[in-house]
């Protein structure tokens, strides 16, 4: 409910600028007449409206629709959203009505349609939302991807909060856990934490120091993902936040220095400065499990404390509970893979090594098959899946594993036994094989960021 009020308040922002936005007094014609009459569909009056509608028609070209369509799903349902709809069937041969995710997701399977002045025009509309938002887009900034695909999530800069630095308490001070509750649980260089979702889910992002490195871990609540990234690369630590827009319903984070956009399941500048600039952030390990679990494995845990710095129901399961019920998707994508529904949990893969090998686990299949061993390229692994349902990667190195005694020993083919820890698998005659990184992920946004991956199901 918070959600759609904001989103309502957000958008009045726009709609009460009817009539108040003047532009330069410019000819009719070029770049910057249709831009001007691009925003008057948002932003002007009745009047304004409709001289903007005949300069479309009258200045029709195919490389207008996507952002006729960005705009349409801006303004406020009247009877003009209704005509530029009407009008916007007439000119594509499409019939979808003001069905705005339907628009786009006909819009994503056609080859792009890229105007000049696409990129001002999302510049020069959603600042009227937010200041911060103009630095995002300009003709002029590197874009790796499709600008049509970039979809404003309904907050501002940083609207949903980062939790910078936040409060962490021992486990026998956590009282408002219980034992079912889900963590995330990161082990780094021996600094080991909790960062629990009931709280995690409100703020979708935290920023850190753990066990000596700086760690920014995202959270994408619509796509299922906690991913732990280091945020140094190459000597600069890039301070990162919550852009405010979506990529195929995946959270885009900024940076501070240069407001470049980044995907977040790539670790990867997409838009901006920093978008050629060769950057993939490392990605850590990380699992997820239940609080019970997770103290009973590391009793010396620090966990996030509920002292916040925000206001927030943080009980289990209050925050995205609707979107968490049901199958259903907040924002489209443009190809769907029903080998699983859209939420099913995988365990996704991809190694440094072999980025263009993606792999999903489907978690359902690891609950049936605890001890699982495969190959990426030339990287052998097992995946150990324990009786709370948290799974773990290792490198397995050529070694055949026979039994996993779902806790903390597995037994090789040769007899040998393998004690399991956070960071590594290591054998009584002390040999170790290093924990590889591994996350979580709804298939559905899964696949939309790495559509040739392999799922085994």
């Amino acid at each position: 409910m918070k959600t759609k009020i904001q989103l309502t308040a957000l958008l009045l922002t726009v709609w009460l600028a009817a009539g108040t936005c003047v532009w330069a007094e410019e000819g009719d014609s070029g770049p910057e007449g249709l831009l001007r009459q691009l925003l008057f569909l948002v932003t002007g009056n009745e009047s304004q409206q409709s001289e903007a509608l005949g300069f479309l028609q009258t200045h029709w070209q195919a490389d207008i629709t996507p952002m006729v369509i960005e705009a349409a799903s801006l303004i406020r349902p009247t009877s003009f959203a209704q005509e530029l709809m009407q009008w916007l069937e007439q000119k594509t041969g499409q019939h979808f009505g003001t069905d705005i995710d339907a628009w786009y997701h006909w819009l994503w399977n056609q080859p792009p349609l890229v105007h000049p002045v696409y990129a001002d025009f999302k510049s020069e509309l959603y600042r009227l939302l937010d200041p911060k938002f103009e630095h995002y887009f300009s003709a002029d900034r590197t874009t790796d991807i499709r600008l049509d695909e970039v979809r404003w999530g309904g907050v501002r800069q940083d609207g949903i909060p980062p939790l910078r630095y936040p409060k962490m308490i021992p486990a026998e001070a956590a009282d408002y856990l219980d034992d079912d509750d889900i963590v995330f649980g990161f082990a780094i260089n021996g600094d080991v934490r909790a960062y629990p979702k009931r709280i995690l889910a409100w703020h979708e992002m935290f920023v850190d120091g753990i066990g000596g490195l700086p760690i920014a871990g995202v959270y994408c609540t619509l796509c299922g993902t906690v991913i732990p990234f280091v945020t140094e690369y190459e000597g600069v630590t890039h301070q990162l936040g919550t852009s405010g827009f979506l990529y195929r319903s995946n959270k885009l984070m900024y940076d501070q220095a240069t407001q470049s956009l980044w995907n977040t399941l790539w670790g990867e500048p997409v838009i901006g400065p920093l978008a050629d600039a060769g950057i993939r952030l490392e990605r850590l390990y990380i699992v997820t499990t239940s609080w019970g679990e997770w103290r009973r494995r590391h009793p010396d845990t620090l966990v996030l404390s509920l002292d916040t710095g925000y206001r927030r129901d943080y009980s289990e399961g209050a925050a995205y509970r609707d979107y968490f019920a049901t199958d259903e998707l907040m924002f489209t994508v443009p190809t769907i893979d029903q080998r699983l529904k859209n939420k099913d949990e995988v365990l996704a893969l991809i190694f440094d090594e072999y980025p263009d090998q993606p792999l999903a686990l489907a978690a359902g299949f690891l609950a049936r098959n605890s001890l699982y061993t495969d190959r990426i390229g030339e990287l052998d692994f097992i995946v150990l899946t324990d009786d709370s349902g948290a799974n773990r990667v290792y490198e397995s190195n050529g070694l055949r594993f026979t039994q996993w005694d779902e806790q903390f020993t597995v037994i090789d083919e040769q007899g040998q036994a393998w004690t399991l820890s956070e960071d590594k698998l290591q054998s009584t005659d002390g040999r170790v094989l290093r924990r590889l990184p591994a996350h979580r992920a709804f298939w559905f946004g899964w696949y939309s960021a790495y559509p040739a991956t392999r799922l085994v199901h």
